[in-house]
């Protein structure tokens, strides 16, 4: 089958993303699926570019086929685009040229890029519905205190009667966002600054790490998403036939938390003294015993990435099921949350109003 006739097969997978790693995700099954069908790799990569949407990923494949087509290794030519290749892809593509299984790894790359960004996809789709609830209910509450509060409080002015405690608090509120509103902007922009810059030193980097996983419930699901990544990441480089102690070097990247990222290094050092996996993993209190038994009995019954396949599956089925319970339980907290504010400001208005009603009749 010719290159342009198996793409037209390939444009039916096709999706648009404006995530960059759905695009290279997707661009490495459509050329896996290329080189399976016996196409030349430098025609594999043309055909490619005449499909891509993403610009920066067409010019990055267009340099890696030109540098190739000079004799340039794949992998060597991947690495020069870090920014869309990461260090797994180029270990992973590197081991597939060494054992001539490129297009197996490929697929494997293509499957495993797919289920991280469904993964992420996922958690981010549950949040985004609480996110706009929250910012429409602080919209609500700041229209309130700048426009209906100044207006009520006026009225109160006119009859000079002692205010509860709670109207004068909200009136005094008030006063604050609608004259200082834009002081109130800076702070917030500089307790952001501080913020960021804090967090990127080292060690406020570990803090606010350590911090997340010590989080009520979110804490829990920041944990679970960084095992899943870790063992699915650490199948799939050994599956393709990467080296452990490489794997190992290049999974600590995909955690996404220093804390745990201090765990897989000091389990590296521990492998290189000729210990197991499971072992330091135990030792850090980070992982679920479950997670380092099954490691365990993978390592000794010799199936250590099926064994890692089915700790992946397992808590990707888990993290499913408490994304769905967490956004069926935050919707309505959240209109437990704006209500009772609502409701708050409301009656801290309205039973001065009753009050002096009752003091005219």
């Amino acid at each position: 089958m010719s290159a342009p006739g198996l793409l037209k097969i390939l444009n039916a997978l096709k999706r648009l993303a404006s995530n960059p790693s759905q695009a290279v995700a997707l661009s490495t099954r459509q050329l896996a699926t290329l080189v399976k069908a016996g196409i030349p790799l430098v025609e594999s990569l043309t055909a490619l570019l005449e499909q891509l949407e993403n610009e920066e990923l067409r010019e990055a494949y267009r340099e890696v086929r030109d540098r190739v087509n000079e004799g340039t290794g794949f992998a060597i030519a991947l690495a020069q685009h870090p920014r869309m290749f990461p260090g797994l892809y180029i270990s992973m593509v590197a081991a597939g040229e060494a054992s001539g299984t490129l297009e197996a790894v490929l697929m494997r790359l293509a499957d495993f890029m797919e289920g991280q960004v469904k993964l992420k996809g996922k958690i981010v789709g549950a949040l985004a519905y609480p996110a706009f609830m929250a910012l429409m209910g602080v919209g609500i509450v700041g229209m309130m205190m700048v426009v209906v509060v100044p207006k009520v409080s006026a009225i109160f002015d006119d009859f000079r009667q002692a205010l509860p405690w709670y109207t004068a608090a909200l009136i005094g509120v008030s006063n604050v966002v609608a004259n200082w509103w834009w002081a109130l902007i800076v702070l917030a922009g500089l307790v952001g600054y501080g913020f960021s810059r804090w967090k990127s030193t080292p060690e406020g980097a570990y803090r606010w790490d350590a911090f997340q996983l010590r989080v009520p419930v979110f804490g829990e699901l920041t944990r679970m998403v960084a095992i899943s990544r870790f063992t699915r990441t650490l199948a799939t480089l050994l599956s393709s036939g990467v080296p452990l102690l490489k794997a190992m070097d290049i999974v600590k990247n995909v955690m996404e938390n220093r804390v745990l990222e201090a765990v897989i290094t000091e389990a590296t050092v521990s492998i290189k003294e000729g210990e197991s996996i499971a072992e330091p993993l135990k030792r850090s209190g980070r992982f679920p015993p479950m997670v380092t038994q099954m490691i365990s009995v993978g390592e000794r019954s010799g199936e250590l990435e099926s064994m890692l396949e089915a700790v992946a599956s397992s808590y990707d089925n888990a993290i499913d099921a408490r994304v769905s319970v967490l956004t069926s339980l935050l919707e309505p907290v959240m209109i437990v949350v704006m209500g009772s504010t609502s409701g708050g400001i409301a009656f801290a208005i309205l039973m001065p109003l009753l009050q002096l009603n009752e003091f005219a009749n």
